[in-house]
């Protein structure tokens, strides 16, 4: 798919890409440095999508939670959109002076020393372990429960940086578990490290390391570095040198120049070689200056299939559950925080294909709207509190502020009236009372959060959602002007790391004033609707403290019995 402006392009301009690599799919976005002006996109769906159930050779299932990926997709992704951009755009590659790419994180995966993914070697394709582990594969709870017993016990002080627990999504866990399950993939592996390095590496042909997803993935600090071999050998005497023998001490700041395009990549992409790459970011993170954003107490929600919550503070707090707090993670000068949600937009297409009478269908065909617009449609038509039902929104566990990936889903006060569509407003409602438990975790230890901004792909699609969260929240919400912010904010980044002397910039700060734009839409709250959801929150919050901290286990206890009977 292609969008470009109808404009056309000035020959004195100058140009960056941003490459996003998200969940199911890879983007370009080709922005015009001066005013931040998107001129092309081009997406790529990934063959092989996300990998959960079996692996690509169609035999080798995996086990529950397993969620990969097949880097052959990334690389894909390069060869797919970034020609197709200077194609629709009629850009002179000599006048792009800069690519950036941004990933999910942490999205990790083993290679040899020359880059090649063990997935690719015909010894190991039919290896789980040797694939990519995409930041959904929640099948390394046991080493993060493991990982966060044995940091508490020796009063490591790096678990307060991260809300007090690391999450089953995060490097570490990743890592422990191939070392679990898979030790020959781990002996095999001369490099375990982030997609987002990777294909930075791939395009350069120079491995580097950046810091935001070293920061807030793999328990690295500006000032600390990485823990101590004594801690990795606590956990596994085979672990004690993992970050020597695997990895890098060596750690870039965001915006720094990792290398050129390759004449390799430059062939297959259309570049001219030398063209400066940024290293590597994550969306989420990458999102925030390409929001506008660039100074504290205003927070970004990154809205797609899950939601990231991103913020910038002066001064270091210890926020519970928070996913992490890095020194200059998001912006230079600033403490970046980031909270999240593991399931948001996945939740409302699980309630879609799981959970929609026929007659709904036909309803849409008939009167020419996609299934998604017509539970939009008639959910508006409910008032809050109206259908007495409310959920839980676990649906792939919690991210902040519990951090467990082991809670699941609940609705309450289902009756043999409740229709779908108060269902499905009611899974709308508590992906907004999550993001209210993480605003609030926030302001109660100091970091008051005064403006909230979104952007992604759920503020595009769904206007009934914006006008929830701020109904729940309180709070007025601005919408990023970018569909492709992400891309963006890499645009951006690539036009920092080709510098002010070759067109660009020299800081994020200033690409951010020049690059970066809003809508005029603002999302107000109903304040008699709040009112109401205040209601409703007190009792999500009980909901969620109860099923959530303990008091009741049931839902472990489900997934426990589920994954003995499966075997």
């Amino acid at each position: 798919m292609i969008i470009f402006c109808d404009d056309g392009v000035s020959a004195l301009s100058k140009y960056s890409i941003g490459v996003d690599f998200g969940t199911e799919s890879g983007r370009a976005v080709l922005v015009d440095v001066a005013t931040g002006r998107e001129v092309a996109t081009a997406v790529y769906k990934y063959s092989n999508g996300v990998i959960d159930e079996v692996l690509p050779d169609g035999k080798t299932k995996l086990p529950p939670d397993f969620a990969l990926q097949d880097p052959a997709d990334y690389l894909r992704t390069f060869e797919v959109t970034i020609p197709a951009v200077l194609k629709e755009a009629g850009v002179d590659p000599h006048d792009v002076i800069g690519v950036g790419i941004d990933f999910t994180s942490c999205t990790m995966l083993p290679t040899y020393k020359d880059g090649t993914p063990l997935c690719f070697d015909e010894r190991f394709k039919s290896n789980p372990h040797a694939w990519v582990k995409l930041w959904k594969h929640h099948a390394a709870q046991p080493e993060a429960n493991k990982l966060n017993a044995i940091a508490r016990e020796r009063g490591e002080g790096f678990l307060a940086r991260y809300g007090g627990k690391i999450s089953s999504e995060w490097f570490f866990p990743k890592v422990w578990q191939i070392l679990d399950e898979a030790p020959e993939i781990y002996q095999a592996a001369d490099r375990f490290i982030e997609a987002a390095d990777w294909v930075v590496w791939q395009l350069t042909g120079v491995e580097t390391r950046n810091s935001c997803t070293a920061g807030y993935k793999a328990i690295w600090s500006k000032r600390e570095g990485f823990p101590g071999d004594d801690f990795f050998k606590a956990l596994d005497p085979r672990l004690e040198h993992v970050v020597d023998e695997k990895m890098s001490r060596t750690i870039l700041p965001l915006g720094t120049r990792a290398g050129g395009i390759t004449p390799k990549m430059a062939q297959m992409t259309g570049l001219i070689p030398g063209t400066a790459v940024a290293v590597a970011n994550v969306d989420a993170h990458v999102a925030v200056p390409a929001a506008t954003v660039v100074e504290p107490n205003k927070m970004v929600m990154v809205m797609g299939t899950s939601i990231c919550h991103m913020v910038v503070g002066e001064e270091l707090k210890i926020v519970e559950g928070m996913c992490g707090v890095v020194e200059d993670g998001i912006l230079p000068g600033f403490y970046g925080y980031e909270a999240g949600q593991s399931a948001v937009g996945d939740i409302f297409a699980w309630f879609i294909e799981n959970c929609v009478p026929e007659r709904y269908e036909q309803e849409a065909r008939a009167r020419g709207m996609n299934i998604h617009e017509l539970f939009e449609e008639k959910a508006r038509g409910l008032r809050p509190g109206e259908s007495g039902v409310l959920a839980l929104d676990w649906w792939n566990g919690n991210r902040s502020i519990l951090v467990d990936a082991d809670l699941t889903g609940l609705l309450i006060g289902c009756t043999l009236a409740t229709k779908p569509e108060e269902i499905y407003r009611a899974l709308i409602e508590a992906t907004a009372f999550g993001t209210a438990t993480i605003i609030r975790a926030f302001e109660e230890k100091g970091l008051p959060i005064k403006e909230l901004y979104a952007c992604g792909g759920l503020p595009e699609k769904n206007k009934l959602l914006m006008h929830i969260y701020a109904d729940v929240t309180g709070k007025e919400i601005k919408v990023s002007a970018s569909s492709q912010t992400p891309a963006l904010g890499s645009a951006m980044f690539g036009a920092v790391a080709a510098g002010k002397a070759a067109g660009g910039y020299d800081d994020i700060v200033d690409a951010a004033r020049h690059m970066a734009h809003l809508k005029d839409e603002v999302f107000k709250p109903d304040m008699a609707n709040h009112e109401v959801y205040k209601k409703l929150f007190a009792e999500y919050r009980k909901l969620h403290d109860y099923f959530g901290r303990g008091a009741n286990d049931v839902m472990k206890v489900l997934k426990a019995i589920k994954t003995e009977v499966r075997g």
